[in-house]
């Protein structure tokens, strides 16, 4: 029988994760490596990722190192725990992260009383981006990038004007009719489609007037407060994919986080 060498397993991983830098905790590493396979599409949303047991096998560590990656990585909203079935990457389709960005609020009620957002696409186009969508989006000025304008309705009632821009390239043949018909949060569209799945966002909120176009649009009179709600949408390793500027209605609606 072969003897094992005196320096412990976990120690390979530094040489497994080239890319982290020396000084990360040993599950940072592990949640690094984990990353790059959800990146690279290893495991799909929805699918189930190996056991702790076969990633400690696989990255040459303890279980209890696996665990503790995984916890900072489902804190993360990136991967589920599901009693009994085991692991699974996370997605937009999941009910309980199906409005993960959108923090709008009915005054009465709650969201599902209200039910889902009816989407009217007002225009779907490829354009060239401005200094402003490039610097966004981490591409060149004159980049192609897809660009939506819609309007969101609850209970008939028009409360959100949304542009969208999007990397041309990742978005290759993104119609009106798919964001329009798609089913279900328009994220989860994103990953089913063409395999880009948010993880996070960040967004600037502002109070304004609506001028006479988004007013109209809205149903509203022209000078009506409005929440502006700019958001950077970011995949894996803090890419950029999306840019969207809301124009919220609070008459009805109010904008609301939790913080922890």
């Amino acid at each position: 029988m072969a003897t094992m060498p005196p320096t412990p397993p976990e120690a390979s991983v530094a040489d497994a994760a080239q890319a982290t830098p020396a000084f990360s905790p040993l599950y940072q590493q592990i949640k690094s490596l984990i990353l790059q396979s959800l990146e690279t599409g290893e495991w799909k949303p929805g699918e189930a990722i190996p056991s702790e047991m076969d990633l400690a096998a696989r990255y040459r560590v303890s279980q209890g190192t696996v665990r503790k990656a995984i916890d900072e990585l489902a804190a993360d909203n990136l991967v589920v725990r599901r009693q009994g079935k085991g692991t699974f990457v996370a997605t937009h389709s999941e009910q309980h992260v199906q409005y993960r960005f959108l923090k709008l609020m009915p005054d009465s009620g709650d969201r599902d009383d209200e039910g889902p957002a009816q989407r009217t696409v007002l225009e779907c186009k490829r354009v060239r981006a401005s200094a402003e969508v490039a610097r966004a989006l981490a591409l060149r000025t004159a980049d192609s990038v897809v660009q939506v304008r819609r309007v969101l309705s609850f209970s008939e009632v028009p409360t959100i004007v949304e542009d969208l821009w999007l990397p041309g390239n990742a978005f290759k043949g993104l119609t009106a009719d798919q964001v329009a018909g798609y089913h279900g949060p328009t994220y989860a569209m994103f990953e089913v489609e063409f395999g880009v799945r948010m993880v996070r966002a960040e967004e600037r909120i502002r109070a304004v007037a609506a001028d006479s176009t988004i007013a109209a649009l809205l149903g509203v009179a022209p000078g009506t407060p409005l929440l502006s709600v700019e958001r950077v949408a970011y995949t894996y390793n803090d890419v950029p994919m999306e840019l969207r500027r809301g124009f919220y209605r609070t008459d009805t609606h109010h904008y609301r986080n939790e913080l922890n």
